[in-house]
């Protein structure tokens, strides 16, 4: 009896142990390569670990990272991101990212050209909850591009 006490308590402590490491290696994992500066950036970064992204940040190589990851340059912003085989360019939601891996299209990756005010990152109290309407992109193998998703503009409330 005293034996599987011990052995449950064993499995438990365990258990417990290995719990949060579990948890933490399914994280999926983005790299980000951004200007050391940019706040944006840091914003858009905190978007993504809230929503379950571990990221690496590397504070330069930008312009080369979106080269290297065959992103048009038209598509180009301030950051840009790896997410499995997936290039991630600019301002992308997390839950289209998610929905990317998920769907895993045949395709270079998720932009958001520009960086539209209110979008993830560009949402600082600063702008008073002003949306502008934006689309983010999906760039297909061959280079060309269709919406993947559009969100509306929203217009502030009055204070």
């Amino acid at each position: 009896m005293r034996r599987r006490y011990v052995l449950q308590a064993l499995t438990g402590l365990t258990a417990a142990a290995v719990g949060p490491w579990a948890r933490a290696q399914s994280r999926t994992q983005v790299e980000v390569w951004k200007d050391p500066s940019c706040g944006c950036c840091k914003d858009w970064v905190a978007h993504m670990e809230a929503n379950g992204f571990d990221v690496k940040v590397n504070a330069s190589g930008n312009t080369a990272a979106r080269a290297r990851l065959r992103i048009p340059e038209k598509m180009g912003s301030c950051h840009t991101g790896k997410v499995g085989a997936y290039a991630i360019e600019g301002h992308v939601p997390a839950r289209d990212i998610q929905r990317l891996l998920e769907e895993k299209p045949k395709a270079i990756g998720l932009a958001v050209p520009g960086m539209p005010i209110g979008s993830p990152g560009m949402d600082a109290p600063l702008y008073r909850g002003r949306v502008d309407a934006y689309d983010v992109v999906l760039i297909l193998e061959d280079g060309s591009s269709r919406v993947f998703k559009s969100y509306p503009r929203i217009s502030p409330t009055p204070s």
